[in-house]
C-alpha cells in the first residue's frame, strides 16, 4: 500500500505543478530578476524594419474580404509592409478574388501539399528584414505590426510571438468560457515566460521571425509554427512575447471540431518534442530547457497519463485507507462529473460558464493521449482538415 501512496503523491504533484505550480514558479522567478536587473525595454526612436506578412489560405474565400481589409487598417509606414497570400490547393476561387486587389501579392498552385510547404514555396521571395505569418481567419489590432517590431530592436530576439484571443459575442460567451480562459492563461505564461528569458513556441494566428533566420521545414511537420519558433532558439536567439500585437478568431463550432484541433496540436506537440530533444538539455541552455518542459514537454507527455492513473490508484485508496485519499476521491469525482455535465451542456448548446472549464481541462488532456497515439501509429496527416468555427454574430 505505500508504495501506492508514493504514487498517488507524485501524480498528483506532477499534474499540480504543471498547471499550477509552474505558473508560480514563473512568477517569482520574474519577481527576482526585475528585483536584481532591468527587464528590456524598447527604443522606440530606432527606425522600424521592413515586413512582409504571409498569410497561407487553403480554401478561405469566406474571409478574404475581411482579412485583406484588415492587412490594409495596420499602422505601419506603406513603404515598409508589403501582404503576400498563398493559395495552394485551394480551389473555391480565393485566388481570383486576391487577383482584384491592389498592393498584395499571391502566389498559387494548384496542387495541395500542405501549409509548411506553402510557406517553404513562397520564402525565397521574401525580402523584408521582418516576415509575419498569419491566418486568414484571424483579424489584427491596428497596432499589431507596430508592437511586434519593436521587439525586434533587441538584437537577441529572433522571433516574436503575438497574442491568441478568441472572439466571444454575448450569445457564445458561455459557451466558449473553457477556451478564452485557457487562451488568458497561456498567455500570461507566456508574457511571464518572455521576460524571464523566452517564450516556449509560437501560434500560427501570429508570429514573426527574422527573414534570414528561416530555415526550410520538414514536409511532414504537423506543428510548423511551433517548430519554426523553435528553429530561432537552436540558433541561439529568444522568442519575445507581444501580448499587445493580437490575432482574434471565434471558437470552434462545436466539441467534435475543437477536439480534431486539440489532438491534431497534441500529435503535432510530440513530433516536435521527439525533433527538439536537443533543447531539454539542462547543460545546452538551462534556463530555455526548464521552461521548454514545465510549459510543453509536461502537457503533451507525463501530465495526461498521471491524470489517467490518479483515479484507480485515489479509488483504491480512498477505499482501503480511507481519510485524505477519501477527500480526494469526492473532489476528484466531483471534478470529473461538473466536467461531463459541461460536456453534455457543450452539446446542447447550453450557457455555464463553471462547468465549461472544468469540461474544457479535461478535452486538453484527452485530447494529448489520444493526439499520442495518433502520432505514435502515424495516422495524423501534415493536411489541415479545417475547424468549423461560430459566427461572429
Amino acid at each position: 500500500m505505500s508504495t501506492l501512496i508514493y504514487l498517488f503523491w507524485t501524480l498528483l504533484a506532477l499534474v499540480v505543478y504543471t498547471y499550477l505550480g509552474y505558473a508560480v514558479v514563473l512568477f517569482f522567478m520574474v519577481k527576482i530578476k526585475r528585483r536584481f536587473s532591468n527587464i528590456e525595454t524598447h527604443d522606440n526612436k530606432k527606425e522600424l524594419p521592413s515586413l512582409t506578412l504571409v498569410i497561407p489560405a487553403y480554401n478561405e474565400l469566406d474571409f478574404l474580404h475581411q482579412k485583406v481589409r484588415n492587412c490594409f487598417q495596420l499602422s505601419y509606414p506603406t513603404n515598409k509592409i508589403k501582404f503576400v497570400f498563398v493559395t495552394d490547393g485551394s480551389n473555391d476561387g480565393s485566388e481570383a478574388l486576391l487577383n482584384t486587389y491592389q498592393d498584395i501579392s499571391v502566389y498559387h498552385s494548384p496542387v495541395r501539399a500542405g501549409k509548411i510547404a506553402a510557406i517553404n514555396r513562397v520564402m525565397p521571395f521574401i525580402d523584408s528584414e521582418i516576415v509575419v505569418f498569419t491566418d486568414a481567419n484571424a483579424m489584427l489590432n491596428q497596432e499589431a505590426m507596430l508592437n511586434i517590431a519593436k521587439h525586434f530592436y533587441n538584437p537577441k530576439v529572433g522571433c516574436v510571438a503575438g497574442e491568441k484571443r478568441i472572439y466571444q459575442n454575448e450569445k457564445d460567451k458561455a459557451s466558449n468560457a473553457g477556451e478564452g480562459l485557457y487562451w488568458k492563461y497561456e498567455s500570461t505564461l507566456k508574457k511571464w515566460s518572455s521576460q524571464l528569458y523566452s517564450t516556449v513556441g509560437a501560434a500560427g494566428e501570429l508570429f514573426a521571425i527574422r527573414t534570414d533566420l528561416y530555415e526550410e521545414t520538414e514536409l511532414d511537420v504537423i506543428l510548423d509554427d511551433f517548430m519554426l519558433s523553435l528553429s530561432v532558439v537552436e540558433r541561439g536567439f529568444t522568442i519575445s512575447y507581444a501580448h499587445d500585437a493580437f490575432a482574434e478568431e471565434t471558437g470552434s463550432a462545436d466539441i467534435k471540431e475543437e477536439m480534431k484541433r486539440k489532438v491534431r496540436i497534441c500529435a503535432g506537440g510530440i513530433q516536435s518534442i521527439m525533433r527538439t530533444l536537443p533543447l531539454l538539455n539542462p547543460f545546452n541552455k538551462p534556463l530555455f530547457a526548464f521552461q521548454y518542459f514545465s510549459h510543453r514537454f509536461l502537457r503533451w507527455t507525463f501530465t495526461p497519463l498521471a491524470l489517467l492513473l490518479l483515479i484507480p490508484v485515489n479509488i483504491i485508496l480512498g477505499l482501503k485507507v480511507g481519510g485524505v485519499y477519501a477527500v480526494f476521491l469526492a473532489l476528484q469525482t466531483l471534478f470529473y462529473v461538473a466536467g461531463f455535465g459541461g460536456w453534455m451542456l457543450k452539446r446542447k448548446q447550453l450557457k455555464n460558464k463553471f462547468l465549461f472549464v472544468p469540461f474544457y481541462f479535461l478535452m486538453m488532456n484527452v485530447s494529448a493521449l489520444l493526439g499520442a497515439k495518433r502520432y505514435f501509429l502515424g495516422k495524423q496527416s501534415v493536411l489541415w482538415e479545417k475547424t468549423k468555427r461560430l459566427e461572429t454574430a
